[in-house]
């Protein structure tokens, strides 16, 4: 009996239950299961969510030692190595990798170029002026963020939650502000999903009965030459103006490349369905783990998801103030609804519009319309992230 004792008493004695010894432990998971439960239960991004929730169970369970913060603080500091890392670190450790050095991001643009069509946007190159004032949401949480005290580095991080781009987020905060990932990615993630609660009150108290009833003409039809230019020729603008941005932006293009020019669909498909899915699990569990209760649970995190809800809120403004200009100068034919779409979550914010449109006015069409400023929001977040990137990084 002494004996069975004694391997129970070892067996309690190196178990997590005794290691749990901070309550921030205990909040954290709590946190981890309500994530858990969106991301479940009310589908709030799920193929995100839940992968963020379970990496920050794993890494707040006490002695699994799946992720060291150390380890990447002395790494970051020159004083340890990657190989080090690897051979010290624990399974997210290493999974994290591919968060460090901007892989994962980079991988998803080129599944998320595969997936999109710039055909709205090509029919109606207005549509850039829309994606372009949405980012005003950015650049105000960067003010926001510069008044609070917050470094530029981790201001110009926080900024581009505005950008409702998950992907460009993790990378530019990577980059410039790694120890604040967690806390911008969750805010990121969770803006996204909370798009149509967030968007629809703005929507409705910046325009007028008479503009959301508004009916738009079909678009123009769109060749597919100019559809396999457009990728190459935005590639090379932009990536000459923005080097910085090229991992992102060239990923982006390339994937849609893939998609128009009908002799890679192999390619394709396997950029938006196998690649993009494995990518995803590894980003969302290793983004997870960085979300420690010791450098989570602090003043500087709820500051920064305040920052988030104010970029998100700003982002949509400006979209909604550039529609209602380019109403008022186009005599009455742009329903500016579709500015909300401006954020590049796609294509939940062109379904937004969709639907506010159609409240108003039930033969109202506007998805397609609206997908215009949704797919120049995601070029216009990337190009924003390089923007900073360059000036901060």
């Amino acid at each position: 009996m002494d004996g069975i004792s004694a391997i129970l008493g070892r067996l309690w004695a190196t178990s997590g239950f005794m290691q749990l010894v901070d309550v921030r432990q205990i909040i954290m998971i709590a946190l981890a299961c309500v994530l858990l439960y969106m991301g479940i239960v009310k589908k709030y991004e799920p193929l995100l969510l839940v992968g963020i929730a379970f990496g920050m169970l794993l890494t707040n369970l006490p002695g699994a030692s799946l992720y060291h913060p150390e380890l990447w603080d002395a790494y970051i500091e020159g004083t340890l190595g990657l190989g080090e890392v690897i051979h010290e670190g624990g399974l997210l450790d290493i999974l994290y990798i591919g968060v460090k050095i901007g892989l994962y991001p980079s991988l998803i643009f080129l599944g998320v170029g595969a997936m999109t069509d710039f055909g709205p946007l090509l029919a109606n190159p207005k549509s850039l002026l829309l994606g372009a004032a949405a980012q005003f949401g950015i650049f105000t949480a960067f003010l926001m963020a510069l008044i609070l005290k917050f470094p530029a580095n981790v201001a110009a991080a926080i900024g581009i939650i505005g950008g409702a781009d998950g992907p460009t987020a993790i990378w530019l905060t990577s980059l410039l502000a790694p120890d604040y990932l967690a806390p911008i990615a969750i805010a990121a993630y969770s803006y996204m999903a909370l798009i149509p609660l967030i968007q629809p009150p703005i929507m409705r108290a910046l325009t007028t009965e008479k503009e959301r009833t508004t009916v738009m003409e079909q678009l123009r039809p769109v060749s597919q030459k100019q559809k396999i230019l457009f990728p190459i020729v935005v590639t090379i603008f932009v990536c000459l103006l923005l080097p910085s941005v090229a991992p992102l932006l060239g990923c982006l293009m390339l994937g849609n490349l893939l998609k128009e020019t009908g002799v890679t669909n192999r390619l394709a498909d396997t950029a938006q369905n196998g690649l993009m899915n494995t990518v995803t699990i590894f980003l969302s569990v290793s983004v997870g783990a960085t979300a420690r209760y010791d450098r989570f649970l602090n003043l500087q995190t709820l500051a920064i998801i305040g920052l988030g809800l104010l970029a998100f809120i700003f982002a949509t403004i400006g979209g909604l103030l550039i529609g209602k200009l380019m109403y008022k100068l186009s005599g009455g034919k742009i329903n500016p609804l579709i500015g909300s779409a401006g954020v590049s979550a796609v294509p939940m914010a062109a379904r937004v519009s969709q639907m506010e449109g159609q409240k108003a006015n039930p033969s109202n069409f506007l998805l397609m319309h609206a997908m215009g400023p949704n797919v120049a929001g995601v070029i216009g977040s990337a190009v924003a992230a390089g923007l900073l990137l360059a000036l901060f990084g």
